[in-house]
């Protein structure tokens, strides 16, 4: 009984140390800094996938969510995109790829900082044991330039 205790203590005390880590530290996320408040942010980054050719299949606040449980929660918002020209050849590689496609975005309030994150590709190929997939390098350099279009201070184009 007192092995289980301190055990429940142990884990206790490590997800506690775990929640409060750094957003950065969360293995195969890529998570940038923006300079935009979120709900610019997201617009940004819907804004530049569709530029891009991707679909935005959905956008998800989780805040609002959060708001008709009773709870709160900061501005979170997850937006799910994606292109059957980039995701096809990733699942030909390794059909498990499915389970992470379409790809996501997180935007979210840090403490007052705005982050933008999304699965690192590298990561997920490693995972799904698809890292000679020739797709791979295309869509993260897909990836990082909606990040970076979408974090830009510039204002965006409609050709963006």
């Amino acid at each position: 009984m007192v092995c289980r205790i301190a055990f429940l203590f142990v884990l206790l005390f490590a997800g506690a140390g775990a929640h409060a880590g750094d957003a950065s530290d969360v293995d195969g996320l890529i998570v940038e800094s923006s300079p935009h408040d979120v709900a610019t942010t997201v617009e940004r980054f819907q804004r530049v996938a569709r530029a891009n050719g991707l679909t935005v299949f959905d956008t998800v606040d989780h805040a609002a969510g959060a708001t008709q449980a009773g709870m709160d929660l900061a501005p979170t918002t997850l937006v799910i995109f994606g292109n059957p020209k980039a995701g096809t050849p990733l699942m030909q590689c390794g059909r498990t790829m499915g389970i992470d496609l379409p790809a996501k975005a997180l935007i979210w309030d840090d403490d007052g900082e705005t982050r933008l994150a999304y699965n690192d590709i590298e990561y997920l190929a490693e995972r799904h044991d698809i890292g000679d997939c020739k797709a791979v390098p295309k869509v993260g350099a897909m990836l990082d330039k909606l990040a970076t279009k979408t974090i830009s201070e510039d204002a965006l184009g409609g050709g963006d």
